[in-house]
């Protein structure tokens, strides 16, 4: 159960209301509309993350997800491994996230992005050798995408913690 109450739409802006129902009312979007204005905000951020960048969806959402794993938040693992199996992350990819040093269905790309992920998520920030890895495998804007990702995962995993925010079934929040 969460740690406070949940915003209540009804009470909302017309604004507020419009990125709700956009977003199928998730109980993480209606904690954070008790703060309209970073609402907004957050969910422009995480559109631009989702939609607009040119780094590879299946290696995003690896990431998202692996960033997930690391921050112990269950709801953004369910959730981004859904996301990411409708973007192309296969199955075995999502069930080898936990231990992927040791799984083979990640490519070398993806290999890589994921140490990239995991020193981010553990260290104050990655090692020149994990560094040169990926940026030999992304373009600039790509890697900047990744880092960003990851960074903003992180915030949407503590957020998710910080509140306890309640799992829902899928076919609450999946239109």
């Amino acid at each position: 159960m969460a740690r406070i109450d949940y915003s209540d739409p009804s009470k909302a802006s017309d604004r507020t209301r419009e990125i709700l129902d956009k977003n199928r009312n998730a109980n993480i979007f209606r904690m954070m509309a008790h703060s309209p204005s970073y609402f907004e905000q957050y969910c422009r951020l995480g559109g631009a993350i989702r939609h607009k960048g040119e780094l590879d969806p299946v290696v995003r959402e690896l990431a998202i997800t692996r960033t997930g794993i690391l921050c112990e938040a269950p709801y953004e693992i369910i959730a981004h491994k859904r996301i990411g199996k409708n973007v192309g992350v296969t199955d075995a990819q999502n069930e080898g996230l936990e231990n992927w040093q040791a799984a083979d269905c990640f490519d070398e790309t993806q290999r890589a992005a994921l140490a990239f992920t995991d020193e981010i998520v553990k260290l104050k920030k990655p090692t020149d050798a994990t560094f040169r890895a990926i940026a030999a495998r992304l373009t600039p804007a790509a890697l900047v995408e990744l880092q960003l990702s990851v960074g903003f995962y992180i915030m949407t995993s503590k957020f998710l913690e910080t509140f306890e925010i309640d799992l829902q079934p899928v076919t609450e929040v999946v239109g």
